[in-house]
């Protein structure tokens, strides 16, 4: 049987890949407020804006490439099981060739009706379309009538896929961080859910906010990290 390997992967994941990133100097942040373009009540108070964002954001992911860390991240399933977990909407995993995915804060590449349910109360895939890199706009409407929205959890959302993360990560055998500040809640929460015996991998060229004994620091880039990290997996099997 195959060892489960957790990964939990954040913005630093894709930006060797060309993403802007929300928070570091220069990323989206400085350019937009948080409030307007990320938050259910952005959305109500200027869904064009919103919308417009988006838009331009697939039009950069179209244009994106994954990168080493994508593809060996996905090379792990050859000898693992491997769970992604993602606060990123782009599509890089997939790309790369992960299998098992879940995307804790949407996708980025797919739009819902803006009445639809949440799929912790039975959200139905069935009403998510995917619209590739394209574009949605005011008045494109889903066949029930209602105006089209990012399939994206906006601040002020609940994040539907989270007892799903918990799950990958109380039953993984290791745990692997990536590109993630560990400052956005509740994703920064699930390392606290590895089990007491359970090697926690930190890959981040800066200082981490979390203190525990299980956690091994790898201070660099994403690209850079997981090959380490690979290294190290390799030299605990030999």
């Amino acid at each position: 049987m195959k060892r489960k390997i957790a990964v939990l992967t954040g913005a630093g994941v894709s930006a060797e890949s060309g993403i802007s990133t929300f928070r570091d100097s220069g990323g989206l942040w400085e350019n937009y407020n948080v409030n307007d373009v990320a938050s259910i009540e952005g959305w109500y108070r200027n869904p064009g804006l919103v919308l417009d964002f988006y838009n331009h954001r697939r039009k950069e992911l179209a244009s994106a490439m994954p990168n080493a860390a994508h593809m060996d991240i996905a090379a792990l399933e050859k000898d693992y099981e491997v769970t992604v977990i993602t606060q990123n909407v782009d599509n890089l995993h997939e790309r790369a060739g992960s299998t098992r995915i879940i995307h804790l804060h949407g996708e980025l590449t797919k739009v819902r009706p803006e009445d639809c349910c949440n799929e912790r109360d039975g959200f139905s895939e069935a009403s998510v379309f995917d619209i590739g890199y394209g574009e949605i706009h005011l008045g494109d409407l889903a066949p029930d009538g209602a105006q089209l929205r990012p399939h994206i959890v906006w601040f002020g959302e609940a994040v539907p896929k989270i007892e799903a993360a918990i799950d990958a990560v109380e039953a993984a055998d290791i745990l692997l961080i990536v590109g993630t500040s560990l400052q956005v809640y509740p994703a920064a929460g699930l390392y606290r859910y590895a089990r007491r015996n359970t090697p926690i991998y930190i890959i981040d060229p800066k200082d981490v906010p979390v203190q525990d004994s299980r956690i091994t620091h790898i201070r660099d880039v994403a690209t850079k990290g997981v090959d380490t990290f690979r290294k190290f997996l390799d030299s605990d099997r030999e």
